[in-house]
């Protein structure tokens, strides 16, 4: 088999790693690698979000995509489409199984935009075949699926990002700044909120799959059930099965600036409440709000917009409250209150972080250069516990506690059982 350089470097990169000379000899060799290759790519889950995946990075001239992936080859057969009126003269395949990508040796990176409970071997499977990885969020469908990540990304040391393409926009950076600086004092309460619930659609009998359409496949490590139309497409998140409805699709858009801004560690508890699920067949809940107990301070999610006079109407947004003053942001607007002043900005804080070139461009130079991009591995794994914790209280009815050392909850048999899921045969999480 003919071996590139650049395989032939990130090997070596591996070897030195391995030795015991740590992620930076990798990142040393790394950089070894011509900036001007081509970086040559693969999507996975090319419906609605994967869509956008082609499309960014066909967009970018040093990347040549491989193959478009999807269990429904209509998916597959649209993204092609919409691939070649970008680059006409492209050689893309398309695929329906994604681990038949992982034995291309001329793929260096993975995109997916699957089903949450796809992501964790989506990503695992990927590093070990040598691929970098950006996957979409939430990073993973249950606490044990992160760890996993995150001990196989830095095994096989590649680069990994988080989907959270609002992290490199400029009033995030900003908002970062203004709470690091101090001027709001010691912040003790943070507040987020995401309004939206499930939409209800009644009770569609299950039936047989389109004939495009791999439904065991999809199913995947799930467990086994029926098709039904009303669990895909898209509709999957609402069901505990697959994902965990609008809390879990909406909480690393809010909770990465507050974990970016304070470099939060892990919650000490959680404690959740809820609605029921609407009158329809889906099972999470319609409504879910959460407390979280953090060694200096309390957050607080919200299903609807929070009574308070800074919140300004706005239906996603997070406040930093500190013992100076406030500061309520959403994704492109933030309000500053101190002294008794509303402010948009403050002239005195210093710019001291570097403004992203965009969340995909940053992975890809991440790629060439072995660094740690914006939404890296071990961020997006600290950020996205608290979100299983508070799904788990809510699920057992009562409040949880993590010992954040041991990786496991205090004391609490059923908590920790919840931990992982056991996947379907022939399924199973990668050690």
């Amino acid at each position: 088999m003919r071996v590139s350089r650049r395989r032939f470097l990130g090997a070596a990169a591996a070897g030195l790693a391995e030795a015991g000379l740590g992620f930076p000899a990798v990142a040393q060799v790394a950089k070894a690698i011509s900036p001007n290759e081509k970086i040559v790519v693969a999507h996975v889950g090319v419906g609605g979000m994967g869509m956008a995946h082609v499309q960014w990075f066909a967009s970018m001239p040093d990347v040549e995509t491989a193959a478009v992936c999807d269990v429904d080859t209509s998916h597959a057969a649209a993204a092609l489409g919409r691939l070649k009126e970008i680059r006409p003269d492209t050689r893309a395949v398309v695929e329906s199984d994604f681990r038949r990508l992982l034995d291309r040796p001329d793929i260096d990176v993975i995109t997916y935009a699957t089903p949450d409970h796809w992501h964790a071997l989506n990503a695992i499977l990927s590093f070990q075949a040598g691929k970098h990885v950006y996957g979409e969020k939430p990073l993973s469908y249950d606490i044990a699926e992160g760890q996993a990540m995150l001990k196989a990304c830095r095994r096989y040391r590649r680069v990994f990002q988080l989907g959270t393409q609002i992290h490199a926009g400029e009033n995030y950076h900003r908002v970062v700044e203004l709470v690091r600086s101090g001027v709001l004092g010691a912040i003790h309460t943070v507040r987020l909120w995401k309004v939206g619930g499930d939409v209800p659609a009644g009770f569609p009998a299950d039936s047989e799959p389109p004939p495009t359409l791999d439904w065991d496949l999809w199913l995947g490590p799930a467990p086994k059930r029926p098709y039904n139309p009303r669990i895909c497409p898209f509709m999957f998140r609402y069901y505990w099965d697959y994902s965990g409805g609008v809390f879990a699709d909406f909480w690393c858009h809010v909770a990465d600036l507050a974990f970016w801004a304070l470099n939060l560690g892990a919650p000490r508890t959680a404690s959740a409440t809820g609605s029921d699920p609407l009158d329809d067949m889906v099972t999470t809940p319609g409504f879910m709000d959460a407390e979280f107990e953090f060694a200096n301070l309390k957050m607080y999610w919200h299903s609807r917009v929070p009574e308070l006079p800074t919140a300004g109407g706005r239906e996603l947004g997070i406040q930093f409250v500190g013992t100076q003053g406030e500061l309520v942001a959403d994704y492109d607007t933030r309000v500053i209150f101190l002294d008794g002043k509303q402010l948009q900005d403050l002239p005195e804080v210093p710019v001291s972080l570097p403004r992203s070139l965009g969340h995909q461009r940053n992975f890809l130079d991440c790629v060439k250069t072995g660094s740690q991009p914006e939404s890296a591995i071990a961020h997006a794994t600290r950020m996205t516990l608290p979100m299983h914790m508070a799904t788990i209280a809510y699920r057992l009815g009562r409040k949880v506690t993590w010992d954040a050392q041991r990786a496991e909850f205090v004391g609490d048999d059923a908590a920790n059982r919840t931990r992982h899921r056991p996947y379907r045969a022939p399924w199973s999480l990668p050690g």
